[in-house]
Formats: C-alpha cells, structure tokens, sequence
C-alpha cells in the first residue's frame, strides 16, 4: 500500500480574497468577480485581485530591496508561500515545486516594448534573469531560505497540478519528507488578453449577468476570461491531527496533437487521467468534480464527455469555478483544489449559479479535480476527506 500523502495547509490570493474565510464567503455570494479592464487600445472583462490585497502585495515588494524588480507573479508565489508555511512547523529541508504557464509575464512585455521603441536595440541589464521562468520557485525558496530541491516549469494550464504529481513523487520515492507546491500566474496584460483574442476564445464585451458562462452547453460563443491568482500547499507524507485532506489518487496523460491547442472531442487525455486517479477507489465513492471547463464551447464539452465516459450513468455532482475567478492559466489547477478543500472542510457545494440541473451531493467526502493545459495535458487528482 502506498504511504498516504496529506495535505498539511494551503494558502491563496485571487479576487476571492487571501483567506480561507474570505475565499469561503466570496464562494458563497452567487455573483463572479469579474469587471471589464480597459486596457488601451481595447477592454476586456477580467477578474483581479483587490485594491486591497494589491496594497498588500505592494508593501511586499517594498519590503527588501531586492524584490523591486520582480515580476507581479513571483511575489504572489513568495506571499501565498510565506502564508502556507507559517501553518505548520516544517525544518528548512523542504521541497518547493511553483509553476507557471507564462512565467514573468509583465515585465517581459515592459522589457521587450522598451527593447522595440529603442533606437539602438539595447535592453534592460536585468531583463533576462528578471524574465526567465524559473525564477519563480527559486525567488520562493530565498525567500523561505529552504535547502531541499527548487523546480520551476510550465506545462500551460495544468502547470500547477503538474507541480502537485512531482511533490507527489518526491514524497513517495523518498527523497523528501515535505514538499511546497504550487502555481501562480499574472496574465493581466494588453498582449496576453490580445492572444487569447486571436484564439478566438475570449469572452466577448458584452452586457450580460454572467460574462464567463463555463460549463453551459447552451452557450453559442466561447467565453473564456482570464483571471489572476496564486495557490501554495504544504504536502507531508502520513496522516496527521493537522491533516487537510488526503491525496487519494493521481492521473496524468497527454493525447496525439492535431494541432498546437487541440483537444479531442471526448477528451481522451482526461479518460486516462481519471481512471489513473481512480484506479485505487470506487466510482461511486467520487462526490464532487471540480472541472477545468474554461469556458469554451469545444473543451467544457469535451470534458464532460469524457466525465460521462469514465462515470458512465452515476456521474459525481460537476461545479467549476471559472465562471466567478476566470481562467487563471498555470494557477487554475490548484485555485480548483482550494475549492475542493473548502467543499471538503464545511460540507457544502458550490454550484454553477447559471445551470438549471445542479446535483446536489448529499455528503462531500472524496473530491476529484481536473486540469488540461492547451495542447491535450491533463492532470487529475483524488482528495478525500
């Protein structure tokens, strides 16, 4: 029998708020937390964090001299981390695994409009070791002064749940006793908006009490938002007092590429993630899914076909939560697996306020929670109670 591996504590920062009681209650208000940002040459509905919170953030920035330069999505890994790790009494060996899907996405583009507007073509001295993914994890790990392993990668939407299989691992083959994991993403800007345009996905400006309708078949357009956010969990082997949840079940797989974003239509790379996650549990005994359903035509149906393929006719209740935070890339794995956490420590699920057919679990004991990234590379993980 494999060790089990808890979830020891978690911390979060997205429009939802940076607490567990605050993200708890904004899950609990039936409204999204998305608002149009006018972002020069267009506007585009988004879902930011807070006034608040940013000053919170700031102030973090302001704090060493040495963070003044940093991107906006290596201080949300640092401050969601530094949280995380003051809920438990860990020794500085730990692991610390934090993904993103676009890495320094600011300031690369900052860097890059002064590099074209230059008459010489020169660049900012700290333009590469400032813009390269793996700061992320490695800043994360200064700041925490760890001595274990440092991974940064990015494997686009799944990025942070790909974080949780490889603490996972290391846990496992017992090369660490206690991992940091996480994703982060701080995709808010012209041309990040202006790609996912060009895809042809991005939710249209329009008048409507639901800007993202993800996971609703009846939708004609795709209507994809993109949100900011980051997530750092604590991961420990065995089981304690202090345990969250444990890590059941864990899946991956990746499909045969048609093309650069493809998916199939019955999401084949999500079949075989779930049945690996499952492999050790009983169908019946799933509650909830929290699907990736990002809000497009093509991939909310192809995953619920693939739900319906796995589960057969007994399917689990299905929520999602892009619909209220939007699409937050590399981070959206693990923002699903706080709401998870959260269905899973008070009892109670959150539906997709839109749909008119919302099973309501009777019990929340077992949580099963999906992640794809473009281009077919899904994760899925089993927590229980």
């Amino acid at each position: 029998m494999k060790e089990p591996i808890s979830i020891a504590s978690f911390s979060s920062i997205s429009s939802l708020g940076n607490s567990s009681r605050s993200v708890w209650n904004s899950y609990l208000n039936p409204n999204h937390f998305l608002a149009t940002k006018d972002f020069g040459k267009f506007s585009a509905p988004v879902s930011a964090i807070s006034d608040i919170l940013n000053k919170e953030v700031e102030a973090f920035r302001d704090s060493d001299s040495k963070y003044k330069n940093l991107d906006r999505s290596v201080l949300l890994a640092m401050y969601v981390s530094r949280r995380a790790l003051e809920k438990v009494s860990w020794d500085q060996s730990f692991g610390v695994n934090i993904g993103s899907s676009r890495g320094a996405t600011e300031l690369f583009e900052k860097y890059y409009d002064a590099f074209q507007s230059d008459p010489f073509g020169r660049t900012e001295t700290l333009t590469s070791p400032t813009t390269t993914l793996g700061n992320i994890a490695s800043w994360v790990a200064h700041d925490l002064q760890t001595k274990g392993p440092v991974i940064s990668h990015s494997i686009t939407c799944s990025t942070a749940l790909h974080s949780l299989l490889n603490g996972v691992a290391w846990l496992r083959s017992g090369m660490a006793e206690t991992f940091l994991v996480g994703g982060s993403e701080a995709p808010l800007t012209a041309f990040t908006v202006a790609q996912m345009k060009a895809l042809k996905i991005y939710a249209k400006q329009e008048e409507t009490k639901y800007p993202c309708r993800a996971f609703d078949f009846s939708k004609e357009k795709n209507t994809m938002v993109l949100g900011e956010g980051a997530v750092a969990i604590c991961l420990e082997k065995g089981i304690s007092k202090n345990s969250l949840a444990l890590i059941s079940g864990v899946g991956y797989a990746t499909e045969k590429l048609k093309h650069n974003i493809s998916i199939s239509s019955d999401a084949l790379c999500f079949q075989k993630s779930m049945r690996m996650a499952l492999q050790d549990a009983k169908l019946e005994s799933v509650d909830v899914i929290v699907m990736h359903a990002p809000g497009t035509i093509k991939g909310d149906l192809s995953e619920y076909k693939a739900i319906q393929s796995v589960f057969d006719a007994e399917l689990p209740a299905l929520t999602t939560n892009k619909w209220k935070i939007g699409h937050t890339l590399g981070a959206s794995g693990v923002l699903s697996m706080e709401l998870a956490l959260l269905m899973l420590q008070y009892q109670q699920f959150i539906p997709v306020p839109f749909l008119e057919k919302n099973k309501d679990p009777k019990k929340i004991n077992s949580v099963l929670i999906n992640a794809v990234g473009f281009g077919g590379n899904a994760v899925s993980i089993l927590l229980v109670k």
